[in-house]
């Protein structure tokens, strides 16, 4: 499989076996939009491999199904709460860092 598409674009880091590659091309918009570029292509390819790697699934998205992708909407908590002793801490050391430092007299 690599060797006819190359390596991957994104490896997942929790499964081994999902592969995704990324196309995009960009072209200018106009003489009169200068550095202003429009995407023309923008596929993204899925690959799923079975346990003796070999492609189980594939899903292909171009430019006009992308964004019907349905995405989480949860969200992750910061450990740190303002109030916690560590925050604290961490917080009284970095003024102290960037505290300029006094001259002695």
């Amino acid at each position: 499989m690599k060797f006819f598409l190359g390596t991957p674009s994104v490896k997942s880091n929790f499964d081994n076996n999902l592969w995704i590659y990324i196309e995009t091309k960009k072209t200018n918009q106009s003489i009169f939009k200068l550095g202003k570029k429009k995407i023309e292509k923008n596929n993204v390819l899925v690959i799923y491999l079975n346990e003796l790697d070999i492609v189980s699934k594939k899903e292909f998205y171009d430019i006009n199904n992308l964004n019907k992708i349905n995405f989480s909407k949860k969200t992750t908590e910061n450990i740190y709460k303002k109030d916690t002793y560590l925050y604290n801490l961490l917080t009284s050391l970095r003024e102290k860092i960037n505290a300029p430092f006094k001259k002695k007299n």
